[in-house]
């Protein structure tokens, strides 16, 4: 393995300033409650206007869209909507006879509330309203309250708002960063706190739900965007180069790494790297310069093999292959958050509005968690019954195990139940 550039910094630089802000952050959302949620909105976001978005503003927000932006808010969520249905689709409940008299099953029950972030500051993500709202309703989530930041005293970006609201958002809030994520699990302005916390945001964000983890559910660790290429001596330099680049414009922050089993291909990629920066304008241009300097890294592998294991280790958020035999990559890449096969397919268009949802594990967590799915607002939850018979041999098992772990209570249990389905037989209860 040969670095041909090597990133100065990793994903997880700079954590413990960002978790220090949040706790303090969360503490006081939570003691202050709404007011102190207004006073961090007016503070950071410039916004003194109402929380709440009403029907009306949505529906002017609309309004102002043309027909061209409209139309593409659809497309891309019908494509959202028809793989999140999908999705749904291939999970099922069920109930087995595990033994005579013993049914158990399996329910699947959406969680009653779910928060949706989605990101609007430097840029207003359109897509991420799309995805978390659709894939949650989808799911059969009661109540989806979506937030987003506010742009000074325009409020929320209109596209957002409109997609929000096609997609079937029950709430939106005029509320970004820390704020918002703590309304919507303390169910400030909704009465609703949500049982799940989805969406992007950046790195307050991604702690802030770090953080909550547990009190509520959340759909993955995320951290900043991320970018990996598995490139051979088939792959175009410039196109490689673009999508690279495309993913670093999100942040100065968004690694982007490119592995490749050529290494004529690799440098010729570096050749190309500043002049796709520089046809971007400020904040994007800036935003991908610290990137690549900071982040990027390009490695050379000797095989495909070991392409494949550097990958596996980086786990990265989104993962490009330009290769020959695509189909063998599919089988032997294991950790990605999504996976993009051939030049014809890249990160853009499964951002904005392929299908498959763009909310994806980064630093790391591709290697345990996948994106989010409706199964992220569904529990998978367990039923079981018994006739009496099936207690001779459960209870006497149970009774059994339960001696040889030393917890008579559970024991007991079983016992009184024997004794009284079967008051004239014996049975062996002692542990053996």
């Amino acid at each position: 393995m040969i670095y041909l550039k090597k990133a100065d910094k990793s994903p997880t630089t700079g954590e413990e300033d960002t978790r220090r802000i949040v706790q303090e952050m969360l503490a006081k959302i939570e003691n202050g409650g709404e007011n102190t949620a207004r006073e961090y909105a007016e503070n950071l976001d410039k916004w003194t206007g109402d929380i709440v978005v009403t029907s009306e503003e949505i529906a002017a927000a609309g309004e102002r869209l043309s027909q061209r932006a409209r139309d593409d808010i659809h497309f891309a969520y019908d494509r959202v909507k028809k793989f999140a249905e999908a999705q749904l689709a291939s999970m099922q409940e069920f109930e087995t006879e595990l033994s005579p008299g013993l049914i158990a099953g399996q329910k699947l029950i959406p969680v009653h509330t779910a928060g949706c972030y989605v990101p609007g500051g430097r840029y207003a993500h359109i897509a991420s309203a799309i995805m978390s709202v659709t894939t949650a309703k989808v799911a059969g989530v009661k109540n989806v309250i979506a937030c987003s930041p506010t742009r000074g005293s325009d409020g929320v970006h209109p596209s957002i708002l409109y997609a929000a609201g096609l997609a079937g958002a029950d709430t939106i809030l005029a509320l970004g960063g820390v704020q918002g994520i703590a309304a919507m699990a303390f169910g400030l302005f909704s009465g609703h706190p949500a049982d799940v916390l989805v969406g992007p945001g950046n790195r307050f964000v991604a702690e802030a739900k770090r953080i909550l983890y547990g009190r509520v559910g959340i759909d993955m660790f995320a951290g900043p965007t991320e970018i990996a290429v598995i490139a051979d001596e088939t792959a175009d330099p410039d196109i490689v180069a673009s999508d690279l680049i495309s993913q670093a414009e999100h942040g100065f922050d968004s690694p982007a790494w490119l592995i490749s089993t050529s290494q004529e291909l690799a440098e010729q990629v570096i050749e190309r790297i500043p002049s796709c920066i520089a046809r971007l304008s400020d904040p994007n241009k800036a935003a991908a310069e610290c990137a690549w300097r900071d982040y990027g890294e390009v490695i050379i592998a000797e095989t495909r093999e070991e392409a494949v294991e550097q990958s596996d280790i980086y786990a990265p958020e989104h993962l490009e292959v330009h290769t020959k035999d695509l189909e063998w990559w599919l089988a032997e890449l294991s950790n990605y958050g999504s996976l993009f096969l051939g030049e014809e397919t890249t990160v853009t268009y499964g951002d904005k509005a392929s299908g498959p949802n763009h909310i994806l594990p980064t630093k790391g967590a591709a290697r345990y968690s996948g994106g989010l799915s409706v199964g992220k607002f569904i529990k998978t939850v367990t039923w079981q019954r018994m006739n009496r018979e099936a207690n001779r041999d459960v209870g006497a098992v149970s009774a059994r195990i339960s001696r040889a772990e030393g917890m008579e209570g559970h024991a007991l249990a079983g016992d009184d139940r024997l004794h009284k389905y079967f008051p004239d037989e014996q049975f062996e209860l002692k542990a053996s």
